[in-house]
């Protein structure tokens, strides 16, 4: 890793003299499957180009690929909170203990002591470390990292010097300005009053807002951290009429088709943001990560089985690959030869890798960027995936772990993936399922349950789950006896 451009010392930082602008660009509810840019790859190793990148439209996404480097295989948590605060502290959700979507109003059930509250001012965050080392940190959009009433409801306690729409809502009241975004009924998106009334879809006006801040951080000659944190394509499923007439035709739903407007009016959104950092000369000293949080809830299909993310199995909320699997693209905004900061960090345009990373590894991966250190004390557990845009193959050791100790689409189990292998423990056994076991390179489907016939690899890879739970300091939800939720083999 790059030397610390912050050095801490009596009191005072010493910072370098030019660091990239990084562009954090998540989507809510973004499966792997919503977006025109194929990101499966077929047996030739090559992406393949699924039906339902016909049905979705979005060129920003495909310009950000050819760019960028893509990866095929890239992990979030099913739910969105978790991952929101893993993106932010570099910690599995086992470790941070925000295992399940934040009630905005009232604690969720769930393990005595779950981190309902979520991160609090003096937690190490990206954007704290960054603000540290002389970056305007500025967040825009769904927050959705505590309940009201708590610290973590504002990004501003968060290491952000800037917030615009972010409160403890995980949804918008609505999506139409001439609704005022909800305000007077349930979940009000804050901020954005000068839009009330008007006819600017909400990705449009926290485009616009967003922009803004991103000159003013010009303006002070900062470089900046942004998190362009969409509400869409959360639900309610509010058709953006910009983009309406491109799927009457399509033949799906009603909802599916006003989805697909959401979808592309926040690849508006992403063109836009990349047009305005060339128009104001900072796209070649901007790094963009482009993502969503969790699988897909497209209206299509039903929630275990093949549909939304077809064809990947699941949506969100699930075990499955389709509520797990979400897209993953990082690329200089404007990729330059002679860029002396795209020489220190350097990212391969159009390049493909079908290794697998995830959500612990962005926050390693973003200050590697910015030449800043983490505290020695405060534990991360992904890696810089920093060898993998450069060269598309890294010396990772893979494993990703994901633990869900509550009710949902899915309830109590926990994900453990090593190399090709991904195994599922059910600790209330839905579906009449205690283990599930698949091979990825051979089943990446989920077709084929093999915890019937590999039981030496269920054994193994359960005392692997059961270690890397214990480590993090894993909470348990319990069984109507009052007994831990443990795994038992």
């Amino acid at each position: 890793m790059a030397l610390a451009a912050g050095i801490m010392g009596a009191g005072s930082f010493v910072f370098a003299a030019e660091k990239p602008n990084i562009v954090l660009f998540l989507v809510d509810d973004m499966g792997l499957m919503d977006t025109s840019q194929p990101f499966l790859a077929g047996k030739d190793g090559r992406l393949a180009k699924q039906p339902l990148n016909d049905f979705y439209r979005t060129p920003g996404m495909v310009r950000l690929a050819k760019t960028g480097t893509l990866f095929s295989c890239f992990y979030a948590n099913s739910v969105c909170s978790p991952t929101r605060t893993t993106i932010l502290n570099g910690q599995s959700s086992a470790r941070h203990h925000v295992t399940q979507w934040i009630n905005p109003y009232k604690k969720n059930s769930g393990p005595k002591g779950w981190n309902w509250k979520g991160l609090k001012p003096g937690d190490v965050t990206l954007p704290g470390l960054l603000k540290e080392a002389g970056y305007k940190t500025i967040f825009c959009g769904k927050a959705h990292l505590g309940p009201f009433k708590s610290e973590g409801v504002d990004p501003t306690n968060l290491g952000f010097d800037v917030n615009i729409g972010g409160s403890a809502i995980g949804q918008p009241g609505s999506y139409y300005g001439e609704k005022n975004y909800g305000k007077g009924g349930s979940h009000p998106v804050p901020h954005l009053e000068k839009y009330h009334g008007t006819k600017t879809f909400l990705t449009e006006a926290l485009t616009l807002e967003v922009n803004k801040e991103i000159d003013k951080a010009k303006a002070e000659k900062k470089p900046f951290f942004v998190e362009m944190s969409h509400y869409a394509l959360h639900a309610p499923f509010h058709s953006d009429p910009r983009f309406a007439d491109n799927y009457k035709d399509s033949g799906k739903n009603a909802r599916a088709q006003a989805y697909a407007t959401l979808v592309e009016g926040m690849d508006k959104s992403l063109r836009d943001m990349l047009d305005h950092l060339e128009k104001i000369g900072e796209a070649e000293n901007t790094i963009v990560i482009f993502l969503g949080d969790n699988g897909s809830d497209a209206p299509l299909g039903r929630t275990h089985s093949v549909g939304s993310s077809a064809p990947i199995r699941g949506k969100k909320g699930t075990h499955y690959e389709g509520g797990m699997r979400v897209p993953f693209i990082m690329s200089w905004a404007k990729p330059s030869a002679g860029s002396a900061l795209q020489k220190k960090f350097p990212i391969n345009p159009g390049a493909v890798t079908d290794d697998f990373a995830s959500i612990c590894d962005i926050f390693p991966t973003a200050l590697e960027a910015a030449e800043v250190e983490a505290p020695k004390s405060h534990i991360v557990d992904g890696q810089s995936i920093a060898s993998y845009l450069e060269n598309q193959k890294g010396e990772n050791k893979q494993t990703f772990l994901m633990h869900f100790p509550h009710s949902h689409r899915s309830s109590y189990f926990t994900v453990y993936r090593d190399g090709d292998w991904k195994i599922v423990y059910h600790y209330a056994k839905p579906q009449g399922k205690r283990v599930e076991l698949f091979n990825l390179a051979k089943d990446p489907y989920e077709a084929k349950n093999m915890a019937a016939t590999e039981t030496q690899r269920v054994s193994e890879m359960l005392k692997q789950m059961q270690a890397a739970l214990d480590e993090a300091g894993a909470q348990y939800a319990v069984h109507k006896d009052g007994k831990p939720m443990r795994i038992e083999h």
